[in-house]
Formats: C-alpha cells, structure tokens, sequence
C-alpha cells in the first residue's frame, strides 16, 4: 500500500462522521483504491454502489480542500460510474 493512499486514509477517516449510508470506492490512479462505508475509510478494492476515479495529485487537492469535487467532476478531472446520488452525498461531505 502506498504512503498517498495511507494518508488519504487518516484523511477520510477526519472528515466522515460515520453517517454514510453506501458504499463508495475512491480509484486513485497507480496507487491503489480506498473503500467508504458506514464503518469510514480503508484501503480495499470491494465493489461499491459508486467509484470515483482520479489520479493521486487531483485526489490530493479534493482532500486538501483546494478543489471543489464537483469542479473536479465537471472539468473531467473526476469520473463517476454508478450511483450519482451517492457520489453527490460523497461530495458534500469532502467539500
């Protein structure tokens, strides 16, 4: 596992506050993936009710706060496939 995919771990584990009621997968590209759930953030590979795909610079400023996830979405930094509503919820809670 890599050291990005460790921090955005601690990370995501900081911002949800256990009230996901899904499942999402963050696909970082060359890294690895991150699983989100009701029980927070962990590296896995599950099938989720959506993936988020992004390369590790992009992921970085989502979790920084630096890049609005939907500005990432919309200028195709960011591809969803699945559930758009869970991505949507996903997204307000990194914002």
């Amino acid at each position: 596992m890599s050291d990005i995919i460790d921090s955005a771990v601690t990370a995501l584990n900081g911002k949800i506050s256990g009230d996901f009621d899904g499942t999402a997968k963050f696909q970082i590209e060359g890294e690895g993936a991150i699983m989100i759930d009701s029980d927070g953030a962990r590296a896995a590979d599950d099938d989720a009710d959506v993936t988020l795909s992004a390369d590790a610079e992009t992921f970085q400023a989502i979790l920084e706060g630096d890049l609005d996830p939907t500005a990432a979405f919309m200028s195709g930094k960011l591809s969803v496939d699945g559930d758009m509503g869970m991505a949507m919820k996903l997204g307000s809670i990194l914002a």
